[in-house]
């Protein structure tokens, strides 16, 4: 009976089966033509924002580039619906598979039809888009809108960087420091030509200062030429130099080359060297761009030995560090006002001279700290308020508004023109990475790290021979911070950006951008944020229901929900992510405040397939006993795994079959459960902080982690002291570990012993090593790490003073020295010792009461810390020779602070 059912079943469903083949058959050609036209999209819309840099192009253009961008979001959509319903095929051969595939059939038949017909919807389309480019013709409708808008921009166009030459010094506030500054450096005897540069972001006031220094008296009469030329994004070198001559020529009195115009760079070069060559001059170049532009103008600036100054004004700190190869360099980092200055400012702008009002005092501190410091900003925002009547609830209305104002009030979109200049300088593959700060809410800071893994899962870092994508991302953020676009909110102890975070007004401008660009959305309590067009990326800081009712868009890619601790995230919104957002790539919960969180994940978690980044961050009084569920290893293209804030303990096993991880963290979970399948994660680089059990179990899990040669940092709680000597052996399989930490899991009187840890050869990347146990003799093989810059001991128990071990590591930074890692009575620090180390911790030394520092010992300290030392009597002998020294906390032993 059960075989003639099956065959009348297979009889009905042969039709269906043979149509079934052939669409599947019809839709991977399909698939393969689609995916090569988004490569070649992607590669115009590359070229397309190339040409938008000079803001040039006609209206119709615009309209048709944003075309070709929504026709590519739906050919990703497509291409991700496909590969959804590939990784759904049943592959299991046999009978009980036969019958399986039929059911299967019957389910995907319809999604596979839909599929088809979007993929002909989006052929369609192309071919309508590819004709309207024929029609007007794109490129020669870019040639006709250049003309046609250069042609209005010198008329009308008003370039609002301009304003900042024409400043009263009486309207200047918290420059007098930097300008008297910079005319010493201009006036000092120095014979060598000086590169002088002012550094920082737009509308900070660098060519106000120039210009303030530049027309002072006492730069008047000792420069034999004092030249001044603005430079900006869009020069040439020829054009350039061609105006140095000509302003040479004028202070001469002589009338420049009749053929100047017709004369090359070398020519050019030559007579300005001739005029050059027994005068001492100044040259100002004011808005400098490209971090090449010294190469290009340095051999028409003569170094003749007379003094003389070549001074610049940048929002790059690239341009500065590119003269130091050929020149002597000097930088003034020009840093924002402070509140009390950026309130003088706001002042004497908004109110001249005039008093105050009491009652508008503390909006106008309100929307002065706006600002924060940026005096192109107060001092736009003031001009305009000082025209409205003086009223406290209009102001406080303008107050609330602000980001609305500055699109809308023309007075004040120069301020986002100067900004976005900044933006259009980018290079292509950077302007993601600068609009990705516009998902972050205002002031939000973020860990460098955490925002480096994110756009590596977004697709925005690309390969580069002999660095890993970490590495690469992290220049990125380095250039966006040179280029005075992001700011450092926090710098690790090696001067690496640890948090980071973007001006106020720049992030403005972002959303701006994010909106033209369909880059993301925001959804805040202030209902601001349209929701209308493409939602690539959503960003919610609001638990609203009015909101979670609104969002019906499944083209998310990555999400993000942030803290809104009046409320809590509605079961049934959680529910609709997994449901509605299949094609995720990015899932941040900065706070998962619900109860059943497991629940929710094991029913759902495993939908999300293109899943690369996934962080659960999730309040633990709530979720104890927070479980990750099996469906976990559907997450094959899983990258990052982040669960530090979770309240989880037992990995599943299932996380050992997530093959691309590369970074799993979370805080103190067990490997039990991953035994046996933990060695073949070969593409982990990260592994923190995990606990390993006492017994054969725990021996087994040490030799498989041995296995992850790849690994970069590892973060180690240990049970068993006996496992130690195990664990040498796999860690001298990791050549590649760059940070190392080593703790007991629970820390008792009798001392965890350290002393069979020996790495032989220790890994030469290492760069910071933590540990904390029993060691008695200081180990040798830590000696050996010549690239170490991080060293932190707790509980070593070392009887030697250490500091003559570690006195001559050349590259050491911070070293800790804690809860009696030493059990002598005093610590030497010898002439000529720890050059480089710039902190200093020795925290918890009961037995310590003397610390003495040699002149010429600790010339780099900045950071010292005492703390917990109870026989230290008195301050270390010799501090006073720490020149550099900037934070002493000294706080010793209960009742007695060190001064």
């Amino acid at each position: 009976m059960a075989e003639m059912a099956v065959s009348f079943v297979l009889e009905q469903l042969i039709p269906l089966l043979t149509e079934e083949a052939k669409l599947l058959g019809g839709i991977h050609k399909e698939f393969a033509d689609i995916k090569d036209e988004f490569e070649c999209i992607q590669a115009f819309l590359k070229d397309a924002d190339k040409k938008a840099k000079r803001d040039d192009t006609t209206e119709g253009v615009k309209t048709w580039v944003k075309q070709v961008r929504e026709a590519a979001f739906r050919i990703e959509d497509v291409i991700d619906d496909y590969l959804i319903q590939v990784r759904q095929e049943p592959r299991d051969p046999g009978f009980v598979a036969l019958l399986h595939k039929i059911v299967h059939s019957l389910k995907v038949i319809i999604p596979r039809h839909q599929i088809a017909s979007k993929i002909q919807d989006i052929k369609s389309s192309l071919r309508g888009i590819k004709k309207r480019s024929q029609t007007y013709g794109f490129q020669r409708s870019l040639e006709q809108g250049s003309r046609s808008f250069r042609g209005r921009k010198s008329a009308k166009w008003h370039d609002p960087r301009m304003d900042a030459l024409y400043i009263d010094e009486a309207e200047m506030v918290g420059f007098e420091e930097p300008k008297n500054k910079l005319i010493e450096w201009l006036l000092e005897g120095r014979s060598e030509r000086t590169v002088i540069a002012v550094v920082g972001m737009g509308g900070q006031g660098k060519t106000t200062l120039a210009k303030k220094v530049f027309d002072n008296k006492k730069l008047v009469g000792d420069f034999d030429y004092r030249v001044w030329i603005t430079v900006s994004q869009s020069y040439y070198i020829e054009g350039l130099l061609r105006s140095m001559l000509n302003e040479l020529c004028k202070q001469e009195g002589d009338t420049p080359p009749q053929d100047i115009s017709q004369m090359d760079r070398e020519s050019l070069i030559s007579m300005l060297r001739n005029y050059l060559q027994q005068k001492r001059y100044v040259f100002v170049f004011d808005d400098v761009w490209n971090i090449h532009f010294w190469n290009e103008i340095q051999n028409a600036c003569i170094d003749n030995k007379m003094g003389s100054k070549i001074f610049i004004t940048t929002r790059n700190m690239e341009v500065a560090t590119n003269c130091l190869k050929s020149s002597v360099v000097k930088v003034h980092d020009l840093q924002p006002l402070s509140e009390v200055q950026s309130f003088e400012l706001f002042k004497k702008k908004t109110f001249q001279k005039k008093d105050i009002p009491d009652e508008l005092k503390e909006i106008s501190l309100k929307i002065a700290n706006k600002c924060k410091g940026l005096p192109l900003a107060i001092v736009a925002i003031g001009g305009l308020l000082s025209t409205k009547e003086k009223s406290l609830l209009e102001w406080q209305k303008f107050c609330d508004k602000l980001p609305l104002e500055l699109k809308r009030d023309s007075h004040l979109t120069g301020i986002n023109q100067i900004l976005a200049f900044s933006y259009d300088d980018l290079p292509f593959h950077l302007k993601s990475c600068l609009l990705y700060f516009g998902i972050y809410p205002e002031d939000y800071e973020v860990k460098s790290r955490r925002l480096i893994r994110q756009w590596i899962a977004e697709g925005f870092v690309k390969e580069e021979s002999g660095n890993t994508l970490e590495e690469v991302a992290e220049g990125y953020l380095t250039e966006l911070i040179h280029r005075s676009l992001v700011q450092v909110s926090s710098v690790r102890f090696d001067g690496k950006a640890k948090s980071c975070c973007v001006h106020d007004l720049t992030r403005e401008m972002i959303l701006e951008k994010c909106e033209d660009l369909s880059f993301c959305k925001n959804i805040s309590g202030n209902g601001h944020s349209s929701l209308s067009g493409s939602i690539r990326r959503l960003s919610i800081t609001t638990h609203s229901n009015d909101f979670m009712k609104r969002i019906e868009n499944s083209c998310v890619r990555s999400l993000f929900i942030f803290p809104d601790k009046s409320q809590l995230v509605s079961k049934a919104f959680i529910r609709r992510i997994f449901r509605e957002y299949r094609r995720l790539k990015v899932l941040e919960f900065d706070v998962f405040s619900y109860v059943g969180l497991s629940n929710i994940l094991r029913e759902n978690l495993g939908s999300l397939i293109h899943l690369k980044y996934l962080s659960l961050n999730n309040d633990y009084r709530l979720n104890y006993g927070f479980k990750l569920p099996k469906s976990i290893s559907m997450l094959q293209n899983l990258e990052t795994l982040d669960l530090r804030q979770c309240a989880l303990y037992d990995l599943p096993k299932e996380v050992s079959k997530l093959r691309k991880l590369q970074h799993l963290i979370g805080s103190r979970m067990s490997l039990f459960k991953l035994k046996g399948g933990i060695g073949g994660m070969e593409s982990l680089q990260t592994l923190s902080s995990v606990e390993i059990e006492d017994g054969d179990d725990g021996i087994k899990i040490i030799k498989e982690l041995g296995k992850l040669r790849q690994l970069r940092k590892l973060s180690l709680f240990l049970e068993n002291e006996d496992h130690i000597s195990t664990l040498s052996s796999s860690l001298n399989e990791m050549q590649h570990l760059e940070n190392l930490s080593i703790q007991p899991i629970t820390f008792t009187e009798n001392c965890y012993d350290l002393t069979d840890l020996h790495l032989n050869p220790p890994p030469s990347k290492l760069r910071t090593l933590k540990l904390r146990g029993m060691l008695e003799k200081f180990p040798e093989w830590i000696l050996q790490l010549q690239n170490l810059v991080k060293l932190k001991l707790r509980s070593s128990q070392l009887i030697d003073d250490p500091i003559k071990f570690l006195e001559n590591m050349q590259n050491l930074l911070s070293l800790s020295i804690m809860e009696d890692a030493y059990k002598g009575e005093s610590l030497h620090f010898h002439d000529g010792g720890f050059q480089n180390l710039k902190e200093l911790h020795l925290i918890g030394l009961t037995n310590l009461y003397l610390i003495v520092i040699e002149k010429g010992a600790l010339q780099s300290l900045k950071k010292l810390k005492l703390y917990d030392i109870p026989n230290l009597k008195t301050v270390p002998a010799g501090i006073q020779h720490l020149e550099k020294l900037q934070v002493l906390n000294s706080i010793c032993a209960t009742s007695r602070t060190l001064s």
